[in-house]
């Protein structure tokens, strides 16, 4: 029998309670009824995208993986801190690497910090246009797209909205089929951003989140229609999971102003630290504290007396401070950071080292919407996993699981050796 193939379908910010839903679309019901489920999937700490999907593709917690964060916290500094758009981020090996040792082609569409990965043959990263003149083409070729993937992004470009919502969703569904059809892919994985999208803008549960469900059905049939049209359904195993969940929230309180005010550093012109002793990066719902001398004992416990004043105010909305210790030893997060913060739960933690402490949520800001994340992983609804194929059980369905078990469980799947890890694969899903 000729070996397996897998599509996983990431749908940001999917959880448990949305499959009600999905449940009675049509699609739905003919590419996944029947097949295995786990309800509630327990995400990593922080729960942001970037650090997720790592833990998803290497099946490693970010004290191994060293991503913790969508920005990228070596530019502190910066008026504009990039995000972790590329894959020498990443510390350990992945599914992708895996992949190519066992001779298998790969690929992947918007799937997160995979931006230049040398294992991905068909590679549309997530990343886009980045400074005034920047051409959406000429990111994609620098973020390592080949030559034969910038004919299918030039094909459907005219569906690509860049960080639009419902738009570049369907840009990169046009594309995978295109590449299902030109070059069949053992493994392909995409990140689909709409659901997420939507509660940032209106808050956890609503219409328009109800509608982005309908939008995940439709292009769950225009994948599945192009594996049937190819005569790979056969041989076929299809994942759709997640990463997070999100909070509703009603406030933003930027940190840094406190600490400027408290003399820990020195705000620019453009809100940026133009000095600092201590930055906080947020995470929407918790936030990493950064010193300039961490090996400064004195440092260390001035800036750890004040935040813990902060939290025991009760006024800021800081319910938790963690040291990197207590971070590592509870959640397996590591990292150069020097204390965690966690939110209350209703207010997220801002950037901005000068102007208003408190501000309303902006949507222009995934962090500061009316719905976020980036808090403790078992607060607040929970990501989901639902898959089918020749390799899939019929019927199972559990009630837990973990993020880092995907990956090993992925590896399994196409039947590859994948290196020791911090996850198990799902052999309860799986047929022997």
């Amino acid at each position: 029998m000729e070996h397996q193939k897998l599509i996983v379908i990431s749908a940001d910010a999917m959880v448990e309670e949305d499959v009600e839903e999905f449940q009675k679309l049509p699609n739905y019901r003919r590419w996944l009824e029947g097949g295995s489920r786990i309800r509630k999937v327990r995400s990593i700490y922080p729960t942001v995208t970037y650090a997720c999907h790592t833990t998803m593709a290497t099946g490693n917690l970010p004290w191994r993986h060293g991503v913790v964060s969508n920005s990228d916290w070596t530019r502190i500094g910066e008026a504009k801190i990039p995000w972790n758009f590329f894959h020498g981020a990443v510390k350990t090996e992945d599914i992708f690497d895996a992949a190519k040792k066992a001779g298998l082609s790969t690929a992947g569409l918007s799937w997160p910090v995979c931006g230049r990965h040398p294992n991905i043959d068909y590679l549309i990263a997530e990343y886009w246009s980045q400074w005034p003149g920047d051409t959406t083409l000429d990111a994609y070729k620098r973020s390592g797209s080949s030559d034969q993937v910038m004919e299918v992004i030039k094909k459907n470009l005219h569906a690509l909205v860049e960080k639009t919502h419902p738009m570049c969703d369907e840009f990169h569904i046009l594309c995978a089929c295109d590449m299902i059809r030109r070059w069949k892919p053992d493994l392909m994985m995409m990140h689909l951003a709409n659901l997420d999208d939507y509660r940032h803008e209106n808050g956890v549960f609503n219409r328009r989140v109800t509608e982005g469900i309908h939008e995940m059905d439709r292009w769950l049939g225009m994948v599945m229609d192009t594996v049937e049209q190819e005569g790979l359904l056969p041989v076929t195993n299809l994942v759709i999971t997640s990463d997070h969940g999100q909070l509703d929230i009603k406030r933003c309180v930027n940190v840094n102003v406190l600490l400027e005010r408290k003399g820990f550093l020195i705000a620019g012109e453009q809100g940026e630290p133009k000095a600092w002793d201590a930055y906080c990066l947020s995470n929407g719902l918790s936030a990493l504290v950064f010193l300039k001398r961490p090996e400064d004992p004195v440092l260390v416990r001035r800036v750890s007396r004040y935040l813990e004043e902060l939290r025991d105010q009760e006024v800021y909305g800081i319910e938790e401070v963690l040291t990197a210790g207590e971070a590592r030893e509870r959640y397996r997060l590591d990292g150069d950071f020097s204390f965690v913060l966690e939110s209350d739960g209703y207010t997220a933690f801002g950037t901005a080292c000068s102007g208003p402490l408190v501000v309303q949520p902006d949507v222009r800001d995934y962090r500061y919407g009316r719905a976020t994340h980036g808090h403790e992983p078992e607060k607040g609804p929970q990501p989901t996993f639902l898959a089918k194929g020749p390799g899939i059980r019929e019927g199972t369905v559990l009630e837990s699981g973990r993020l880092e078990d995907q990956a090993p469980t992925y590896a399994k799947l196409l039947g590859i050796p994948f290196p020791e890890c911090d996850g198990r694969p799902l052999c309860q899903i799986l047929r022997e």
